[in-house]
């Protein structure tokens, strides 16, 4: 069976907030818990006014199953304390930093570097965009641990975030096993009937995983987990890439950054854009993750869970530092621009693109990993 009818044909039990909270913190009792959100007007959360915005799905499941949740049950299953949520202004981009000022259902304003990160042990943050990158440098800073869950929707709830996460965790282990110090990866895509190849050195570095287990040191888990994922080191090459208005455009890669956007199909506005971005702020194009699937879920629409299924596929651009790479948002032309931006390759999010194949070169050996969407039957045979 394909992934997609794997994941059609599992059973997934219904979402329980205490067995997620308990899979991924075990967390001892005593510890005190927060929820995060974003909104336009922070000021929203008081009396919970953004209840009765209808364009805030994301924020309405904060607040039904997670803040609620917290307080109708997995607080006293857990023995744990708190449980109260703030709001902070929207941030527009994928893990741009996080404004420090935060507002209370009560009204009052509160600072989260003060008041917030020094006085919670567990912190889990559902927002629009991710925050993974400027909370895991907090959590480092002011000790606690936490997760983030941006774009949190039914699909999720019911499935990336009802999974056993020793299990999830255990695969991972595995994959990242049989991937780990590898030289190289090559990605294949075919579009319009034409190949593009992306070369990208990995320097026989460890290969690291999100497994969703966040048990130990201060760090944060991206929820839903399960991918293998490596900082690259270098990259040369193109790849067709689809813009959020569906214009695709050929990324030309070399010493490790986009360098020029070329137009394929759609609005040569949007590709104009993006090649003033790239001249104006070069490091907005430097290529800082490549990472791998590893579980078997339907797609959700929202591609943080869509890029932990088997057999996708997604590189990113920008912010790197959360992953153990060097790009820090001090090293952006414009502070705006210090993201981290995932850009995902999988059936339903990129039809017209095709991954015809992903190989990597290890220990002398060229290992197929993906081959149109689909698990290898090297990446398979990692997890028998």
């Amino acid at each position: 069976m394909t992934i997609s009818e794997q994941a059609s044909a599992r059973k997934f039990p219904p979402f329980n907030l205490a067995r997620l909270l308990r899979g991924t913190f075990a967390p001892p009792p005593g510890q005190k818990i927060c929820v995060l959100i974003d909104l336009e007007r922070p000021e929203d959360i008081q009396n919970f006014a953004f209840l009765n915005n209808p364009a805030l799905p994301i924020q309405r499941n904060a607040f039904t199953h997670i803040y609620e949740g917290l307080r109708n049950g997995a607080l006293d299953e857990l023995g744990l304390k708190g449980g109260e949520i703030f709001a902070y202004q929207i941030t527009g981009g994928s893990n741009l930093d996080l404004p420090d000022k935060a507002v209370a259902p009560d009204g009052k304003a509160v600072s989260l570097e003060r008041d917030i990160y020094p006085d919670y042990d567990i912190i889990l943050c559902v927002s629009t965009f991710s925050a993974t990158a400027p909370l895991t440098a907090f959590a480092k800073k002011f000790g606690f641990r936490g997760a983030t869950l941006h774009g949190l929707n039914d699909i999720i709830l019911s499935t990336g975030l009802s999974v056993d996460y020793d299990e999830v965790s255990a695969d991972a282990e595995k994959l990242r096993l049989g991937m780990t110090r590898a030289d190289w990866a090559e990605i294949d895509f075919l579009h319009a009937g034409k190949t593009h190849t992306l070369h990208l050195d990995l320097g026989k570095q460890e290969a690291q995983k999100s497994h969703g287990l966040c048990r130990g040191e201060p760090d944060v888990a991206n929820l839903p987990a399960g991918e293998i994922y490596f900082v690259p080191t270098g990259a040369e090459g193109e790849f067709p890439m689809k813009y959020e208005d569906g214009t695709i455009g050929l990324m030309r890669v070399a010493g490790g950054r986009i360098w020029k956007a070329e137009l394929l199909s759609g609005n040569e506005s949007t590709i104009n854009a993006h090649n003033e971005k790239l001249a104006s702020d070069p490091v907005t194009g430097e290529l800082g993750e490549l990472g791998f699937g590893t579980q078997v879920l339907p797609a959700s629409g929202r591609d943080i869970q869509d890029e932990k299924i088997r057999g996708t596929i997604h590189v990113a651009t920008g912010r790197s530092d959360h992953l153990g790479g060097p790009l820090t948002p001090d090293k952006f032309a414009n502070h705006k621009n210090a993201t981290h931006d995932d850009i995902l390759f999988a059936p339903h999010k990129t039809p017209e693109i095709l991954v015809t194949q992903a190989r990597m070169f290890r220990n002398g050996e060229t290992q197929v990993l993906v081959e149109s969407f689909e698990p290898s039957d090297y990446m398979n045979g990692l997890l028998a």
